[in-house]
């Protein structure tokens, strides 16, 4: 008996343009990129590098145009971690088609996973809380 078992693709928790599942990401994104940008980075190194510098490289990249190329090397560094699908189309041409969208979807993306960007790297979802040096 040949029974075909095919295991289910994850798939991104919301659509490309559902920048209206949280408001306030979207108002921060279409005003200031470089900070859901800065806070989606820090979160994906898992704290090797700050929200603050991520987001002062995104700025500056901005002012050439070529944000977008570094953003779609994160959206890839989640893809990967989560194995989503480059939906719905090729990572760069997303970002460069509508980059607040995608950092909308990214930033959603971790929250809905138990990594809230905004709060910056903690840990893992259900970690226990990181005590200060002097506390253990």
């Amino acid at each position: 008996m040949n029974i075909n078992h095919h295991t289910p693709q994850p798939e991104w928790s919301t659509g490309i343009g559902d920048c209206g599942d949280c408001p306030t990401t979207c108002l921060i994104t279409c005003c200031f990129p470089c900070v859901t940008f800065g806070q989606i980075a820090e979160v994906l190194d898992e704290g090797k590098s700050s929200c603050a510098a991520q987001g002062f490289i995104y700025g500056a990249l901005m002012m050439v145009s070529c944000h977008w190329l570094y953003a779609c090397m994160f959206r890839e560094k989640l893809q990967a971690k989560y194995g989503l699908p480059s939906d719905p189309c090729n990572d760069c041409c997303v970002h460069f088609c509508c980059d607040p969208c995608a950092l909308c979807q990214e930033h959603e993306e971790l929250r809905r996973r138990g990594l809230d960007p905004s709060k910056g790297w903690i840990g893992p979802p259900n970690a226990p809380p990181r005590m200060p040096p002097s506390m253990q």
